[in-house]
């Protein structure tokens, strides 16, 4: 199972330290990665959270799915491996 974690439909104004501290309540974060947009550094409204072990990335699920943050509802999933694209041209 994987042990990193999707979050989706994030407020712009949301910093990685509100969802590592929102996500600590499930366990240990090994790491939180807030999506930025590369030409104007703004949040891309997603973010991939790693948990320290499966059952802790299971319950954070669980227990952060559909829940309020900065006023939006939060999209928790285990995330989908990433596929290899060919390169852009």
């Amino acid at each position: 199972m994987e042990k990193r974690i999707y979050v989706g439909n994030l407020s712009y104004n949301s910093t990685e330290e509100d969802i590592q501290s929102l996500f600590q309540q499930a366990g240990t974060v090994v790491s939180c990665q807030l999506m930025l947009d590369k030409f104007t550094s703004r949040s891309r409204g997603f973010a991939f959270v790693e948990m320290e072990t499966v059952e802790e990335a299971n319950s954070a699920v669980a227990k952060f799915n559909e829940k309020d943050l900065d006023g939006r509802s939060l999209r928790v999933n285990i995330a989908k491996p990433r596929e290899d694209r060919p390169p852009r041209r």
